[in-house]
Formats: structure tokens, sequence, C-alpha cells
């Protein structure tokens, strides 16, 4: 019986040009994230899934970890499309390990023998087909980090342009310059997980902050849309110094930016900490606000958060969309993305007009679209 390692290295295929370097003789350099990591033959990289065999860098292909239809909300995006259905890829692996990891049993699995999520045989072109057949607008790539997997986030991606879809990113942002011009042409949406402000913090996660920090400020220069998510974590990252710190320096890139301040619960490895309550993110919240950000939000707890649940016009207040958790209650932008009140333009990619949601809740797309087979 093979092991997951053996099975996922049959299903791979030589890197992109632009995403690997040859150092000398034995040695590859892969830029698909910030670890930048230099690959002696028969060693894999930090993610655990990119891997020099041959004098070539060997790289995820053909299979998904867990597919899922989200309303769009979930990712969250909310100036995309509110209430359009995110259909959600992933395959398996990630270049952090956060002993919070929400999505463990995918982004863990070369790493934690308890995290069990068997891949699935699939193309391109039956992913994007049932994603037209189940009604969604986007296509997402998430549930492990889609840096270490973008070869083939981008194959989907191709497709799903061509059929008229949005795509996207949900990532942890630990990225580089050549890997971000190499999605730049395909992705049209980027959540980042922006996990503290503080470098001792991110070496504790399995990485650097400078990182996240330079692909926030570039996803922004390059026009693709971009939304912050801080996972409030008591004691880990919610001092009044770092919240100061972190909305300032989001607040440097643009105002604009929406800022998703969401709750923590115990959950994978770390169950130390205390959940996070409504007032502690409601005071995060006021701290993004003076900071300057015009758009910020308290997720994870519905009903809880008074109006930061809500999208507001900048310009006059006016509550232009009205949500209790993935739920959209009321929509009022005008067609070109504008409030009715005084005419502001709010910044997003929004629809001409709100068409309803499939769905509130996630679900399990069905298994007529294509074949699920086991590897």
């Amino acid at each position: 019986m093979p092991t997951l390692q053996e099975g996922l290295e049959k299903k791979t295929v030589a890197a992109a040009d632009a995403l690997v370097q040859r150092l000398d003789e034995t040695r590859l350099r892969c830029y698909a994230c910030g670890h930048e990591c230099p690959i002696p033959e028969g060693a894999v990289g930090v993610c655990k899934v990119r891997f020099n065999r041959g004098g070539r860098l060997h790289v995820p292909w053909g299979y998904v970890g867990g597919v899922q239809c989200d309303p769009i909300e979930k990712k969250p995006f909310f100036h995309v499309h509110p209430g359009a259905l995110a259909y959600s890829f992933g395959m398996l692996g990630c270049d952090l390990h956060c002993s919070y990891c929400q999505n463990w049993v995918t982004s863990q699995a070369l790493r934690d023998p308890m995290a069990v999520a068997p891949p699935m045989d699939v193309t391109p072109q039956s992913l994007v087909q049932d994603a037209l057949r189940l009604g969604a607008n986007i296509v997402v790539s998430t549930y492990n980090e889609p840096l270490i997997t973008s070869e083939w986030a981008v194959a989907i991606f191709k497709e799903a342009k061509a059929a008229g879809l949005m795509t996207g990113y949900v990532s942890n942002g630990n990225g580089t310059p050549r890997v971000l011009e190499y999605i730049r042409p395909w992705v049209d949406a980027y959540k980042v997980d922006l996990k503290s402000f503080d470098d001792r913090h991110y070496r504790q996660l399995g990485g650097r902050i400078q990182p996240i920090l330079d692909t926030i400020r570039r996803l922004h220069e390059m026009g693709i849309w971009v939304e912050i998510v801080t996972l409030l974590i008591p004691g880990f990252n919610d001092s009044d110094d770092e919240l100061r710190r972190l909305t300032g320096f989001l607040a440097s890139v643009s105002s604009d930016i929406p800022w998703h301040v969401t709750a923590f619960h115990k959950d994978y490895r770390m169950t130390d900490p205390e959940n996070t309550t409504p007032e502690m993110l409601m005071r995060a919240a006021e701290i993004g606000c003076a900071a300057g950000l015009h758009h910020i939000y308290a997720g994870n707890l519905p009903g809880e958060v008074g109006p930061l649940e809500d999208t507001r016009c900048s310009g006059c207040g006016t509550t232009l969309i009205e949500r209790y958790g993935y739920f959209v209650r009321r929509y009022r932008l005008t067609p070109e993305g504008g409030c009715p009140s005084c005419g502001h333009q709010v910044p997003g990619r929004w629809s001409l007009s709100f068409e309803g949601q499939i769905t509130s809740r996630p679900f399990l797309p069905g298994r007529r679209g294509f074949s699920l087979a086991p590897l």
C-alpha cells in the first residue's frame, strides 16, 4: 500500500519555468512561496509537495483534496459579487504550520498522520464544467495554500475564464514577485490571511512577515482585488499596539481595502486561548477605524457584532448591504457600484444587480459532474 507521499509524487508535472531557477548541478530554487527553497536532488521544499527529482522540480497536478460550494461571503469576499456561489477546490500541503489551522485536514496532510483527506483524480475541464452546472460565478483555490500549487490553479483558471467565470485565491499571502506575476493574468480576487504584525509570531507559524506585507502591497499595485482577514486570537495577536500597527499598514496601502477581523475558536492543536468574544472584535474594529480603514467587518459571530457584518457607504454612512453571517438580507448598491443616497462609489467588483443567493451555507457538489476517483 503506497503512502500518501508516494501517491502524490505520481501526480506531478514539471514546474512552470517562471517559478524555478537552477542553482548548480544538483540544486534548484523554487519561487512558489516566500521561503524560496533551495532544493537539492532528492529533497522536498518546506511545503512538502514540490520536490527535485532528476534535476527537475516536480509540482502537484491532477487531483483535489477537497471540493465544496460556498457562498462567496465565506471566503470571505464581501466586495466581490455579493450572493455569488464560489466553487472552491484545494489540493494538499502548506508552507506554514499554524497550530490553529481550521483546514488542517488538507493543509497538514503531509505533516500530520491524523490529517486524512484522500486525493481524488480530476481535470481542469471537469472542475469547471461542474462549477457551471451548479451555477457558480467564481472558482476559488483554497483549503490548502494555493501559492504552492499555482501551476494547477492556473490551468483551472484558464478554463474558468474561457467559460466566463471569475477566479480567486484564498491564501496566507506568503508570495514572491515571480509567483504573483505568474498568476496575475488569471486571478481576479485575492484574500490574504494577515495572521499577525509581529515577525516573532510568524516564525512560530513557520514563516516571516515581510513576504506577506510585500504580497499585499504588490497585489494592490497589480490591480487584483484584495481583502484581508485577521483571525483575532486572545494573547497571540490581539494587543492594541499590534492591531494599531497592522491596521496602520493596511491603511498605508489603501484605506479602501476591506479588513475582516474574525473570531478564534479552539481548533486543531491550539486549545489554550479563550474563544474570541464579540467585544474583542468590536474593539479591534474601533482600532482599524481610527487607523483610517473604511470597510471593516467582524466575522464568525453572526448577529453578535452590531453593524459590523454590513457594508456601509464611507461617504454618507448609508447601509448598502445587510448581512447575517453569509446571508445577504438586503442589497442597495446601484448598478455602477455606488451609494443610492450620495452617489459615492464603493470599491469592489460588483454585479449590475443583486441576483439572489443559491445558498447561504456551504454544500458539497453532486458527484455526477465528474468522476471522483481516489488515488
